[in-house]
């Protein structure tokens, strides 16, 4: 299929049984994921889709298109070395909070400092799913589960704000079921050269049910979240009443006139500092929805793909490098 056709949703539907609990989250992220490919009129031999393991990560076997299941916390390095052997393809990684964050924890914030070009959805359910319904590194304290009756007493991840401090070039966040604008995310994160990091808001409706409720139910969402537009004032709210302004090194948030001054309203501005990124990324109430972050820098597969290649006489210095002094034979044996 050439990369000028028109394509269409059921052209990156597989075909097969969708093996997930009904009511999950993770099939209208699927569904989103296959009309926003569909619109982007890439072939589908173009794009590639690695996952690690989890509920999240059985996402590659419902697309038309190419797919590695890894193993657990596995899925960007294995995603790593597939864009630096194939710069030319457009690679995904799917994962879960439990994959990512726990065993995967090391490899998530390595690939987002390298700024490898690849674009990771975190379907955050704030639960371990597959396994059963434990609490994962981004349950909240006092969470009950399997694993923790008595509470959970760790102190949760917050992922949006732990890849900004990595130094992610791009952060965005959205809901599972929200499909215009996790849409218009996906769309950005795909224009974007680098590591674009999507956190999606994702409903676990068997072990951690309506967890997002109190930011995504339809009588209040408009209350609890704000809205990212670049260059955009930072207002909210039902009858857009409330805004956010910087105060110092934080935010203020409040009323328009009352708490907040309106000429003081914070712009949002996607390429602005480190730190108002972080403080954005931060916030509770309300959640910010949408392009955190999005700044250029190199990424590492141009930079590597830029180097020159291999040439005869350079195979033969590594091979020379491997067999020299720094290298030693075991003679005879040592007898005891």
């Amino acid at each position: 299929m050439g990369t000028d056709a028109k394509l269409s949703k059921k052209d990156f539907d597989a075909g097969v049984d969708v093996r997930w609990c009904p009511g999950c989250g993770d099939y209208a992220i699927l569904s989103t994921v296959q009309r926003t490919l569909a619109s982007l009129g890439v072939a589908r031999e173009k794009q590639i889709f690695i996952s690690g393991i989890g509920c999240s990560s059985r996402l590659p076997y419902y697309m038309n298109a190419y797919g590695f299941h890894t193993i657990h916390g596995r899925a960007a390095p294995i995603a790593t070395g597939l864009k630096l052997a194939r710069p030319d393809l457009d690679v995904w990684v799917i994962t879960g909070d439990g994959d990512s964050l726990s065993i995967g924890a090391g490899h998530f914030l390595h690939t987002i400092r390298r700024n490898v070009n690849i674009k990771i959805l975190l379907f955050n359910n704030r639960i371990y799913g597959l396994t059963k319904g434990q609490t994962s590194p981004t349950s909240g304290r006092g969470t009950r589960t399997k694993s923790t009756p008595g509470g959970s007493i760790d102190n949760p991840f917050a992922p949006l704000p732990l890849a900004i401090a990595a130094g992610a070039t791009f952060v965005a966040r959205a809901v599972d079921t929200e499909a215009k604008s996790l849409q218009e995310v996906l769309m950005a994160a795909y224009a974007h050269q680098g590591t674009a990091v999507i956190e999606i808001l994702q409903n676990c409706n068997v072990f951690n049910d309506g967890v997002f409720d109190h930011i995504t139910g339809r009588e209040i969402k408009h209350d609890k979240q704000v809205q990212l537009v670049n260059g955009k004032p930072l207002i909210y709210g039902s009858d857009a009443s409330m805004g956010i302004a910087m105060d110092g090194l934080g935010l203020r948030v409040g009323k328009i006139g009352s708490d907040v001054q309106a000429a003081l309203l914070l712009l949002h501005d996607q390429a602005a500092s480190v730190g108002q990124a972080f403080a954005i990324a931060q916030l509770e109430e309300p959640v910010a929805m949408g392009v955190i972050r999005a700044v250029a820098q190199p990424t590492y597969d141009s930079e590597v793909t830029a180097r020159r290649p291999l040439r005869e006489e350079d195979k033969s210095s590594l091979e020379a490098l491997l067999r020299g002094n720094d290298s030693w034979s075991i003679g005879a044996r040592i007898k005891i």
